[in-house]
């Protein structure tokens, strides 16, 4: 019997920051799939797995800064890939690394990731991903050990393979991203990347040189100390998938992890940190 869908179409105005914040807020929700247009956003849920109160818990609909319309339509299941086709361009950061579909051309840059989002996160389109990708531009990987805690696509982890990174850990507590991140590295010849579908209890007794999460606010605070214990003396902790407002909350908790700020992004509202596990 196949899957039905409620599909629910934005109008936004202005288009951004809104439309990335709403896609976010929309996805910590439980929605599974997005496409922007000019206008807005369209996001779609599983019928069997919508509440009419998930709405009420999106706090941007309420926001006084922008103005958003929606209307909503049960569909019956679509053709995601072709969905894909028709509205992820390639990306490409810092003029260096480029983020396509298998379909798109190849571009002159340095690294190359062919990915297939279908309903998971992490196109590098969104501010987040966008920081975090630049992050690990800009830093070494080469034979670390590396974690990407709510890895999404897999882009992340993927792209530090292609760093050099000699083990990476990829890890999602959702299983359509586990599954995709597992094509992702396939399609991308990793070879030293392992996927496992969870949340922070399976770093138990995990050691790492680098590790990135890029989540949000509530399951950042409430991991950190998970992550500073899973970090190797001098290791680096790259964070994402928050505010600005919320970098001294963040901040905050790492310090008391033994985890010092080395610099911030900031992008359309949204913030990447990197931290430096201090030894003893």
């Amino acid at each position: 019997m196949p899957l039905n869908y409620i599909e629910f179409k934005f109008k936004i105005a202005p288009l951004q920051p809104a439309s990335e914040i709403l896609i976010a807020e929309l996805g910590y929700a439980g929605f599974e799939s997005f496409v922007e247009d000019e206008d807005g956003v369209t996001a779609y849920i599983p019928s069997e797995e919508y509440d009419p109160e998930m709405l009420a818990g999106i706090h941007i609909l309420q926001s006084e800064e922008f103005e958003i319309t929606y209307t909503s339509l049960e569909i019956e299941q679509i053709n995601w890939n072709s969905e894909w086709e028709k509205n992820f361009d390639p990306l490409i950061v810092d003029d260096i690394c480029s983020i396509r579909a298998p379909f798109h051309e190849q571009p002159d840059t340095e690294f190359d990731i062919i990915i297939e989002p279908k309903m998971s996160f992490g196109t590098g389109h969104h501010a987040t991903t966008h920081m975090m990708v630049q992050f690990i531009l800009k830093n070494d990987w080469q034979d670390k050990s590396v974690l990407d805690m709510g890895s999404g696509t897999g882009v992340l982890a993927i792209l530090t393979e292609m760093k050099g990174a000699k083990e990476i850990d990829a890890i999602d507590i959702d299983n359509w991203c586990y599954q995709n991140a597992i094509e992702n590295a396939e399609r991308n010849n990793c070879e030293l990347i392992s996927v496992y579908e969870g949340g922070a209890e399976l770093l138990e007794g995990r050691k790492y040189d680098r590790i990135i999460a890029n989540i949000n606010r509530n399951i950042l605070l409430e991991d950190i100390n998970a992550y500073a214990a899973s970090l190797n003396p001098g290791g680096k902790l790259f964070l994402s998938g928050f505010y600005t407002e919320d970098i001294q909350a963040i901040e905050e908790e790492c310090n008391r992890h033994g985890l010092k700020l080395e610099e911030q992004l900031e992008r359309d509202n949204w913030a990447a940190l990197s931290f430096t596990h201090i030894d003893g």
